[in-house]
Order: structure tokens, then sequence, then C-alpha cells
């Protein structure tokens, strides 16, 4: 399955009414509150037509009549009608800014919930800055949208229709006068719709990869540093800044270009209806009052109109960021649990605990890093797997762990296939510690207790107890303040090696069926190599090791020792033999 984002700035957005189709469902549960908002935005539009035709019937009432006293309660009834515009205005307002903020919650957590979801191949194949972006900046996209455009597009689009309905009404011919530039801008607009969208989803995509930039090298600094390559990432970031500037720009003039057409156009109606009201008015075919009303109504035509090019524009800016969200909604873990009577090994459960049988794996179709690959590992033996660099040894750990599925072939886990384990089964039944430990922000207490259910509401008193019974006193005893040591991702106050020591309480702990050691040796001192192996040998003697090592002494007391590499896995034998292939293997390289 592809898991890779498209992040090409000529990416092709999804059409229209696709995205608004797909985007809907995210309002379920607003229904009442949209429609009170959609109530108080009718009601300001109302208050704004209705507002023309009392001034206008007051002039031809009263004012040309000069009878200046009818004018006062009319001024109060517009006074009081203002007042509402006002308060029904404030109420769209809030309203529509919570709903913005609940849907933005509920999608960031949504999104949130996939990304965990997704296995490690997702993650492989994306940039973490640009999928950071798709949450942040994208999300930000379409709160605008929620709690600013849409109901103001809703009151736009009636406001208009109540101004064109008006002055066809009042009168005919003048109001098709009035209107006919408008038809020319909504077509203008319309076409320039897809191209609207397709500007903002270039600049979207272009603020995600400059997010990646910053990410990668940010995340990377220390060998920056250490290298002296300030100038290689000063350059690249240069470049992603280049392009996201191009592509802002592009975006920004795109968003722009319809604002002369809009201005001109409500200009071009205020001077028709101005200079053929002046001559309906000359042959008393009309009244100043009407005239009057007549160029409020074009401005409640045209003024939103040029709203409404501002805000189209906010529109296709927040679908094309709904296209970049829903690629990551629509992404499905394909590492699915498949039923318990799927498959089962021929091997007995007795005298086998992991088993590949026939199994492929290739990260990129074509380029197998296992092919056709057979073999077993009994419960409570320790197994080393060596070969060179990029030989597939951390790949064929990963398939153990069901980290990854295998392209083809199966894998046994006491004699059932691995892919009907739940997660939590699957957690339970098998340890990994890798050469370079994961940590979380808190304390060595929570990191310990991550992911272990059977231990999560363990006080402080009874976890020390448990890790002095598992024989791990002499590591804890290695931090200062023990469990309490405040732990941070963003900073470096423990050595790779304590955070290695770390992650092996954790793991160990959790009393795992099968343990993975993935180079878990590699930053720790001789000493504490020792130690670790001396904890090692006192799990239970059911617990199946496997050892991925450079370092030849790490893995001289495996029981067997298989070779990995050029797409097999092979059984080595002795120590001798692994060494032999080894070397082999160099000179041939």
């Amino acid at each position: 399955m592809n898991y890779t984002l498209s992040t090409k700035e000529n990416a092709q957005p999804t059409k229209l009414w696709s995205s608004i189709k797909t985007l809907a469902p995210q309002l379920k549960g607003e229904r009442k509150i949209l429609t009170i908002a959609l109530i108080a935005t009718l009601t300001t539009t109302a208050v704004t037509l209705g507002a023309p035709l009392i001034i206008a019937y007051v002039l031809d009432t009263y004012i040309t009549q000069l009878q200046f006293a009818g004018v006062l309660p009319f001024a109060g009834l517009l006074l009081v009608l203002y007042f509402i515009s006002f308060g029904t205005q404030y109420i769209e307002i809030k309203l529509m800014g919570g709903v913005g903020q609940r849907v933005i919650f509920r999608l960031r957590e949504q999104i949130f919930s996939t990304l965990q979801s997704l296995p490690l191949a997702f993650f492989d194949a994306n940039k973490t800055g640009d999928i950071i972006s798709r949450i942040n900046n994208d999300t930000q996209k379409l709160d605008t949208l929620f709690s600013q455009v849409l109901v103001r597009l809703v009151g736009i689009v009636f406001s208009m229709f109540g101004a064109v309905v008006l002055l066809l009404v009042l009168h005919f011919t003048l109001g098709l006068a009035a209107i006919a530039p408008a038809f020319v801008v909504l077509l203008c607009t319309y076409l320039a719709s897809p191209w609207l969208k397709r500007t903002s989803t270039a600049a979207l995509a272009a603020t995600g990869n400059l997010s990646a930039q910053v990410s990668e090298s940010l995340q990377n600094f220390k060998v920056v540093a250490a290298f002296n390559r300030r100038d290689f990432f000063r350059e690249k970031f240069a470049e992603a800044n280049d392009a996201n500037y191009s592509a802002a720009v592009r975006a920004a003039l795109a968003s722009d270009t319809l604002t002369p057409l809009y201005t001109f156009a409500t200009n071009l109606a205020q001077l028709t209806v101005l200079a053929y009201g002046l001559y309906l008015i000359g042959i008393d075919s009309l009244t100043i009052g009407i005239l009057v009303s007549y160029l409020v109504y074009v401005n409640n035509l045209y003024n939103p109109l040029q709203q409404l090019a501002s805000l189209w524009t906010n529109v296709q800016s927040a679908l094309a960021s709904w296209d970049r969200i829903t690629n990551i909604l629509r992404i499905e873990n394909n590492l699915q649990i498949l039923p318990a009577t799927e498959s089962t090994s021929s091997v007995s459960k007795n005298n086998c605990h992991v088993q590949f049988k026939d199994v492929s794996f290739s990260y990129t179709p074509g380029s197998d890093v296992l092919s056709n690959v057979s073999f077993e590992l009994e419960r409570g033996h320790t197994y080393a797997l060596v070969g060179p660099t990029g030989g597939g040894k951390t790949t064929t750990a990963s398939l153990m762990a069901r980290l990854y599925d295998p392209t083809a072939g199966t894998i046994y886990l006491d004699g059932v296939d691995i892919r009907t384990l739940t997660i939590e089964e699957r957690t339970n039944k098998i340890g990994f510690i890798l050469q370079e430990p994961i940590l979380f922000s808190g304390t060595i207490k929570e990191n310990i207790l991550y992911g272990n259910t059977k231990l999560r509401d363990y006080s402080s008193d009874e976890l020390t107890e448990t890790i002095k019974q598992a024989g791990l006193s002499t590591l804890l005893s290695r931090f200062k303040d023990g469990l309490d040591v405040p732990i941070s991702t963003s900073t470096d106050a423990l050595s790779l090696g304590q955070k290695q020591l770390i992650a092996f309480m954790r793991t160990v702990l959790r009393e795992p069926e099968l343990i993975i050691l993935d180079e878990a040796t590699a930053n720790i001192d001789t000493v504490t190599e020792d130690l670790l192996e001396d904890i090692l040998n006192k799990l239970p003697q059911s617990t199946t090791k496997v050892v991925i090592a450079h370092r030849l002494n790490t893995i001289e007391n495996a029981d067997v020792i298989y070779f990995v590499n050029a797409t097999s896995v092979t059984k080595a034998g002795n120590m001798q033999a692994a060494v032999e292939l080894l070397q082999e293997e160099s000179q041939n390289s």
C-alpha cells in the first residue's frame, strides 16, 4: 500500500462540490447552533434590505413635502432595527466562533487518532514537518471557514439575492441595468475558482515543505553543528523558503486579481443607475426616494459581491486544506487483525516459538530486502542475527514484532499467524529494545510504566520493589533521583546510554515472551553491558531472545547464529562460521 502523502505543488485538488460533500459531516452535532446562527444572519440581512425601503418612503412622503414631523417616528424605527441588527450580528459571530473551535477540536483529534493507528511505513514515507503543517496550518484554515466565512457567505448570498429581487420589483428596466455588471463578475469568479484553489493548494504544499525542512534541521542540529554544515542547511532552507515565497505570491496575486474587476463593476453599476435614474425622474417615471433606495441597493449588491471575492478565496484555500487533511484521514492501516481461524502453523507450539514461512519483504516494489525466507526459533533459546550493514537484520526483527507485514509468506508466533493477534496481545508477548531508545517527556517512572498494563497503577514504592525483585535495582541506582528524574525529549540531560538503561528496564519489567535487542548495548560501557547480560540470563527460561549486534562478543553466547544478507537468512552455525561469513562478505564488497 502506498502511504506517501501528496506534497507536490501541482497536485490536482478535488472538485468543489466533492470537497464540500466530504466536509459537511464535520458539522454533525452543530445543527441547532447553525440554525440559530442562520436565523440571526437572515434577520440582519432583512434589516439591511428593509431599511432603504423605509428611507425611500420617508423621502417621498415627508421630506419632499417638507413635513419633517413625520420623519421622527421612522427615524426611531430605523434606530430600533439597527439595534436588532447589532444584536443578531453579535449572536452570529459568537455562535459561529464556537462552532469553528469545536469542529477543529474534533478534527484535530480525528487526525491524531488516525496518525496513531498508522504503521511505521506511513512515517517512513512522509516528512514530519509536512504532517505537522497539516494538523496545525491546514486545520486553522478550516477554523476560519467555519467561524468567520460560512455564515457570512450565506448572509452575503441572501443579501445579494434580496437586493436583486428588490431592484427588479421597484423598477424592472433600471434593475436590469443595475445588475448586468454583476452577472459578468459572477461568471469570472466561477471560471477563476479552479485556479484559485490550485494556487492555494500549491501554497499550502510549499508551507508544508518549509515546515519539514525546519523540522529536519532542528532535529539533527547536533550533527549539523558537529560537522559544521550550517551552510548546507542554510541552502536547503533558502530553497524551501524561496519556493514557499513564490507559491505564496502566486496565491496572493490570484486572490487579489478579481478585486479591480469588482470595483469597476460597482462603479459602473452606480453610474448607470444614477444616469438612467435621473433620466427616469425627468420623465416622471421614478421618484427621488426610489432612486436613493436604488443607489443603496446597488451598494447592497456590489459591496457584498466584493466581500464575496475575498470570502471565496478563503473558501478555496480552506477546501484546499481539507483536501490535504483528507489525504491523511482516508488512509487505512494495512496491518489488519485477521480472524483467528485464518491460518495456523504446521509446527507444534511446544517446539517452535517463532516461524518464518516463505517470507518476502520490500520497502519499495521490486527491491526485496528478504526473499522467500524460512526459519524457526525455538522457545527459550538465544538467537543472534549477524550480517553486513543494510543486510536486513533490523528488517527481520521488525517483521517478528509486526512493525511491518511481509509482502509474501507468513510469520507465526506460538503457532498462530501473527496477524491474528491483537495489538495488546502482540505487545505483551514481544519486547523490542532499539539502538536509539525512544523516551517521552515526563519522569523515569512514567517512561518505565509506558505501555505496561500490569504495572501502570503501581505507586513509586511498589514499582521500586518490583524493580528490585527483577534484579534491576543496580540500573535504577545509576540515577540520582531514582524514578523521579525528569525527562524531556527536547534536552540532552541524559546520555544515550542512560536512556538505553531506562528502555531496558521498561522492556524487562513487561516480562515479554520474546525479547528483541537491536544493537541495544552499542551505547553502553562494557561493565554495564555485562550487567545487562546477567539480567537477561535471569529471565525465565521460556523467554526467547533475539540479538542483533556487530560486536562479536555480544553474540558469542548465542545458541544459534543466523547470517542475514542478500535477501536471505541462513544458519551460520558456530561463531567461527559467522566470522568467516562476515569476512567473506567484507572482501566481496
